[in-house]
């Protein structure tokens, strides 16, 4: 699948830009890798050695060229400081669907990043041709998750038991939507 080109300005909203993912955020993966649940949702070992970290940073740059969305690094605009990551998946996007994910350090929580890098990221979503619905799919015992995404206009819809994540093993999900306004 061929994808928009890569932004041409980083998305932005208040106090963060999404920028491409690059070998200095080695230590942000790697703070990254020491929450538990990080590992379990994507390609990122628990505790990564920063080997394991340059590899999945790797992994992320080749997202958007092997068609499978946007790789963002989020970074404060205060002074670029990578903070978190997020991605726009597009498996559906011919269906007019993506889906979204987002992870700040943990040293960096409750600082209002992650809202941030959602608006960014949802604001980055209707640039695209044809993308109608963003999903992020939240665990039920995540509750900050679930403010973020209200804060960052997501609408919780409904439960799901098979929503499988990157290990293969399924869970339950909480389901939240933005969809584009017409205008």
């Amino acid at each position: 699948m061929t994808l928009s080109p890569w932004p041409s300005r980083p998305p932005a909203h208040g106090s963060v830009l999404l920028r491409e993912v690059a070998p200095d955020d080695v230590g942000m993966a790697r703070e990254l890798s020491t929450d538990p649940y990080v590992p379990e949702t994507g390609s990122l070992p628990f505790n990564a050695s920063v080997d394991d970290a340059l590899a999945w940073i790797s992994r992320q740059q080749g997202r958007h060229s092997e068609g499978a969305g946007f790789s963002f690094t989020v970074a404060s605009v205060a002074d670029d400081q990578a903070v978190g990551h997020c991605g726009l998946w597009l498996k559906d996007v011919e269906a007019g669907l993506a889906t979204a994910g987002y992870a700040i350090v943990p040293s960096q929580r409750r600082c209002g990043y992650a809202a941030d890098a959602l608006l960014a990221l949802t604001g980055f979503g209707w640039t695209l041709p044809g993308l109608a619905r963003i999903l992020l799919h939240i665990e039920p015992w995540n509750i900050a998750s679930q403010r973020t995404a209200e804060r960052a206009g997501y609408v919780r819809q409904e439960a799901t038991a098979d929503h499988q994540i990157f290990n293969g093993e399924t869970r339950e999900m909480l389901v939240y939507v933005a969809d584009r306004l017409e205008t």
